[in-house]
């Protein structure tokens, strides 16, 4: 059984950081690319950063310098280190295993105001 669980998510202040964490089970971590999407209110999901098995990067132009996906094999763990955000960060996050089938998390809130 495929389980991917999101944490971190919550309430912070512009300018402020959070750093979201996803734990993977019944899945071969370790070839497997993962990403981070989200979803803000009224809006289409769109992928936000993606890691390869390889450890190549890809991030969405607005999060560009303000946020850092990294894996940790060993812990079947990706992380979505988020710095400097803004109300428009505003959303549901979701972890996303992107192997022959996509499997995906139950996602975090994050939500950014003052």
């Amino acid at each position: 059984q495929v389980q991917l669980v999101e944490s971190g998510g919550g309430l912070v202040q512009p300018g402020g950081s959070l750093t979201l964490s996803c734990t993977t089970s019944g899945i071969i971590f370790v070839d497997t690319s993962m990403a981070w999407y989200r979803q803000g209110p009224g809006e289409q999901r769109e992928r936000v950063a993606v890691i390869t098995r390889n450890y190549n990067v890809d991030y969405l132009d607005s999060v560009k310098d303000r946020f850092t996906i990294s894996r940790d094999n060993a812990r079947n763990t990706v992380y979505l280190q988020m710095n400097n955000l803004k109300p428009e960060d505003t959303a549901v996050y979701y972890c996303a295993a992107l192997g022959a089938v996509a499997y995906w998390g139950q996602g975090t809130q994050v939500t950014v105001s003052s």
